[in-house]
């Protein structure tokens, strides 16, 4: 059994996204076109940093899911991310897994929402995400993680059937 799962972007996502690229790109033409070339530091931080937080944003952003037998593979642009099935405890759906939390580290809106985060509701909890309105918490062992698929009630299903045959002997 393996199953594919896009992971669409939600409206604020695209608006957070197309507004930090062009303030950041903007931001690295102002350090190379405006600033003279007797500051060169100044200019090479203020050309290379807005670059690298958007490279570091495309590298931890999420492209979609896929379920196999044992576990769930997170896609990204150069890899993916896998979640052993065995230590999934319980799933979910919340259509706002992010109201209230606070960011402890990661990305909070460019191309993704990806990262550790705490709220009270959840505790601490991973998220790699694109839409929080289709938002699927996952409760492993030792972790949360909040996932966006774009058929939510057919992931959760899948989900619950896996957690329904492992507790058969």
């Amino acid at each position: 059994m393996t199953l594919e799962f896009g992971a669409p972007w939600s409206r604020s996502l695209k608006t957070a996204s197309i507004f930090a690229v062009v303030v950041l790109v903007g931001v690295a033409t102002v350090g190379v076109v405006i600033l003279p070339a007797r500051l060169p530091l100044a200019r090479l931080l203020l050309a290379a940093l807005p670059l690298i937080i958007l490279g570091s944003a495309f590298l931890s952003s999420v492209s979609g899911y896929t379920l196999t037998a044992t576990a769930l593979e997170v896609a990204r642009p150069f890899g993916r991310t896998a979640f052993p099935l065995a230590d999934l405890v319980s799933v979910g759906g919340d259509a706002a897994p992010f109201s209230g939390a606070l960011r402890l580290f990661g990305n909070g809106g460019i191309f993704s929402f990806t990262g550790y985060f705490w709220s009270r509701r959840l505790g601490r909890f991973r998220a790699l995400a694109t839409d929080p309105a289709r938002a699927v918490i996952l409760k492993f062992r030792r972790c949360t993680l909040v996932v966006t698929p774009d058929d939510t009630q057919r992931f959760i299903v899948r989900l619950r059937t896996h957690l329904a045959n492992a507790a058969r002997p």
